[in-house]
């Protein structure tokens, strides 16, 4: 398996995942790497069309490949991906998006996967998100939402990152919240808490993640 990749999960749903990876797939591509996009599990999508984060992790990357393999599962309910194959009479198996991890990486340097929900969301009844990046075993990017509550759900995440020993690329943070109280001070405490590098730190921006243009904020390691 191609290990070139990296993994974008985050501290929680609604964090800016697919805002981070898009950002990531547009400077890697200004580094004239062929790029390909992977989004295992989508849940929140009306009949016959695509879900949002789908479309702006596709059209940010330049390696086309089928639908089938960027998306292996999606689903219309927007809810827990667990929850949202049992209502549509699915089992979420970690061996086919694997092998659409290992197609995707076959036509492209850089695979971005950018995972659904928090960290070990479960995606079956005996497997959840992590498992699925430690079959992948590609280096982590954290996002972090900055807002009341994220030193500690940064802290447990990138705990139980490296309990399960997998390559840490850096973390990202992102202002979800424009009302959060001491912003200054808790990006001050994620930085003495969490493993360094800090990949960039996204400016609040209400408009929607495939809309963002400006990648200035990231920067990658040389």
């Amino acid at each position: 398996m191609n290990p070139r990749g990296l993994f974008v999960t985050g501290t929680d749903t609604g964090v800016g995942k697919t805002r981070v990876a898009v950002a990531l797939i547009h400077t890697l591509c200004a580094q004239g790497l062929r790029v390909a996009a992977m989004k295992p599990v989508s849940a929140g999508s009306a009949p016959g069309e695509l879900n949002e984060d789908v479309v702006a992790l596709m059209r940010a990357a330049n390696v086309e490949a089928e639908v089938s393999d960027v998306n292996p599962y999606a689903f219309a309910d927007p809810v827990a991906p667990h929850i949202a194959a049992q209502l549509a009479g699915v089992t979420i198996e970690l061996s086919i998006i694997v092998a659409a991890y290992a197609r995707l990486a076959a036509l492209s340097d850089v695979v971005v996967v950018e995972g659904a929900g928090g960290w070990r969301v479960p995606l079956n009844e005996h497997e959840d998100m992590a498992d699925l990046a430690q079959r992948l075993g590609l280096p982590v990017v954290l996002v972090v939402g900055l807002r009341l509550g994220c030193l500690n759900h940064a802290s447990l995440t990138a705990e139980s990152i490296a309990l399960r020993h997998l390559p840490w690329a850096g973390w990202v943070g992102n202002h979800i919240d424009p009302s959060m109280a001491q912003q200054a001070a808790n990006l001050d405490a994620l930085h003495r808490r969490l493993p360094e590098p800090c990949l960039g730190v996204q400016d609040f921006i209400p408009a929607a993640v495939g809309s963002m243009v400006n990648m200035q904020w990231l920067k990658l390691p040389t």
